[in-house]
C-alpha cells in the first residue's frame, strides 16, 4: 500500500467496509434534484450509520460549490466539503468527499456523500 490509513494501527478493532449498491438514491434540496444514482458505494463504519457515496457523474456538480472547510479522519483521509445551492436556497457544508482517500477506502475516490439532515437523501428502492 502506498497510502495506508494510520488509524487502523492505533485502533485495530475499528471496522470500515465498502459495498457497491444498485439501490436508487436521490438527493434533493427544496424539492430540486441534486443527484440520483444506482451506482453508489455504501460505507459501513463502526459506530456510525451507513452512508451512500454517489459517483460525481451522477451529481449535478453545477449545484455544488467547494467550501474551504476540511476535516481529517485517520481511517479515510482528508474530507473536502461542498455547499449546495438551488434557486430556492442553500445548504452549507451539506456534502463531502475524500479527494485522496487512504488505500483501505480507495473506492470513495470520485464520490460524494450528503448529510441527510442538510439535504433530502432518499433511498427510493433497494435495487
Amino acid at each position: 500500500m502506498s497510502n495506508p490509513a494510520p488509524g487502523f494501527a492505533a485502533h485495530p478493532d475499528h471496522a470500515i467496509s465498502l459495498h457497491p449498491s444498485t439501490a436508487l438514491v436521490r438527493v434533493s434540496l427544496y424539492d430540486q434534484p441534486v443527484a440520483e444514482s444506482r451506482r453508489t458505494v455504501i460505507l459501513r463504519e463502526s459506530g456510525y450509520p451507513d452512508v451512500h457515496y454517489l459517483p460525481r457523474d451522477d451529481v449535478d456538480m453545477e449545484r455544488l460549490t467547494a467550501s474551504d472547510h476540511a476535516t481529517y479522519c485517520p481511517f479515510k483521509g482528508e474530507a473536502s466539503y461542498w455547499d449546495i445551492r438551488v434557486s430556492d436556497g442553500a445548504a452549507e457544508k451539506a456534502a463531502w468527499s475524500y479527494e485522496a482517500p487512504f488505500d483501505e477506502v480507495a473506492a470513495l475516490k470520485g464520490c460524494i456523500a450528503f448529510y441527510a439532515d442538510r439535504a433530502n437523501v432518499d433511498i427510493v428502492d433497494e435495487g
